[in-house]
């Protein structure tokens, strides 16, 4: 097993992320570990993005953003999902990338057991396709927001492919990119990398506004949203 340095790690994220397609990320838990090679990220730049977390300044949620490079930034969104991040550059920069997707090739029994609600059956380009179903697949929450990914003792770990496996190499792939998923700020920027064709690449889906009550709509008690017409999925749970 060959750890990425955490030089890598130590450059802008719109650098570090097309480098980090057909790279591994594996974490190792008391049930065993599950590894996926990344197929889909998106860049953030920090304070200079109007996209990211980090864009109003450190807060108790993000400030693994602001530390060194190399850590692992996780977050809770919707209620009910985990996204991981990688942080890069440091110096205070926030500067990370999301990691979207990837392909299992390791312990799939293990993945598909985690992703696995009631009978129905998970494909395998399905078990981590999207930033919340690569969570999953790994058993990624908070407890490993801040994990150090760049040493042997993490249990949370990013490494070069192992030669004598038999996942894909993106090198040999084209890289294709295009805008970030679901954001409201900053939609067009093309920061988002994935390898052209791979299977296991999310859909895109565009920032859908959220809507205004409709007269009539009772609302519900939290007074939030008209309690007849459910939130919208996230965009990254739905193939």
């Amino acid at each position: 097993m060959t750890l990425i340095p955490r030089e890598f790690f130590d450059r802008p994220s719109v650098q570090v992320a097309p480098d980090l397609l057909g790279v591994v990320l594996e974490h190792q838990t008391a049930a065993g570990l599950v590894a996926v090679q990344l197929t889909e990220v998106e860049a953030y730049a920090g304070a200079s993005d109007p996209a990211s977390h980090a864009y109003r300044g450190r807060t108790r949620r993000n400030a693994v953003m602001f530390g060194p490079p190399g850590h692992a930034y996780v977050y809770f969104t919707y209620g009910m999902y985990f996204c991981a991040n990688l942080v890069c550059a440091g110096n205070g920069s926030a500067s990370a990338v999301l990691l979207r997707a990837g392909e299992v090739i390791e312990v799939e029994e293990l993945a598909r057991a985690r992703r696995t609600r009631g009978v129905a059956a998970v494909s395998h380009r399905d078990l981590a396709r999207g930033p919340a179903r690569l969570c999953l697949a790994l058993d990624i929450d908070r407890a490993q927001d801040g994990a150090d990914v760049c040493v042997a003792g993490s249990p949370l770990r990013v490494r070069w492919p192992d030669a004598g496996t038999l996942a894909r190499s993106a090198e040999k792939k084209k890289i294709a990119t295009g805008p970030r998923v679901g954001v409201s700020s900053a939609a067009e920027v093309p920061w988002r990398f994935w390898v052209e064709g791979d299977p296991t690449v999310s859909a895109y889906r565009a920032h859908v506004p959220r809507r205004s009550p409709i007269p009539g709509d009772r609302p519900s008690a939290r007074g939030d949203s008209p309690s007849p017409r459910p939130p919208l999925a996230p965009p990254w749970v739905t193939p």
